[in-house]
């Protein structure tokens, strides 16, 4: 059964999904923490929306590159589907900041807020960029 599974162009997809949200989470882990080791005004709540968005985005641009090549291997207009996966990253990135703003007085700013606003993002993602930049794949 498991081979099966396996066997499963969805399953490899959302494996294969999995895998470079990892990458992603960890290129955006990566920058974020440098930021923030670097800038000594990341305690401030809106700077530290700043330096979270960069790492957002830092690793939304490494996804949707292995996403589009691995993942999905889309051969579809790279112009356009890089404009619909940004649209994604950006609404994943306004559910992280509203995580953020409603969550602060209880986590603080730092990575524990990194986390869950982060995981937030990640079910957006995953499922608007499936059905809506990628879905000519499926």
């Amino acid at each position: 059964m498991i081979a099966s599974l396996s066997q499963r162009r969805g399953v490899r997809q959302f494996v294969k999904f999995g895998v470079v949200g990892l990458s992603g989470l960890l290129v955006n882990l990566a920058i974020f923490t440098l930021l923030q080791r670097f800038d000594p005004r990341h305690s401030e709540t809106l700077h530290y929306n700043v330096l979270y968005s960069i790492g957002f985005l830092a690793g939304g641009v490494s996804n949707y590159y292995l996403n589009r090549v691995w993942t999905f291997r889309s051969t579809g207009h790279a112009v356009r589907e890089g404009v619909q996966f940004l649209t994604v990253s950006v609404i994943a990135l306004a559910v992280g900041i509203g995580f953020n703003l409603l969550l602060h007085p209880y986590l603080g700013n730092g990575h524990k807020m990194w986390f869950v606003a982060t995981i937030g993002g990640i079910f957006v993602n995953f499922f608007l960029n499936k059905y809506w930049t990628f879905k000519h794949l499926n």
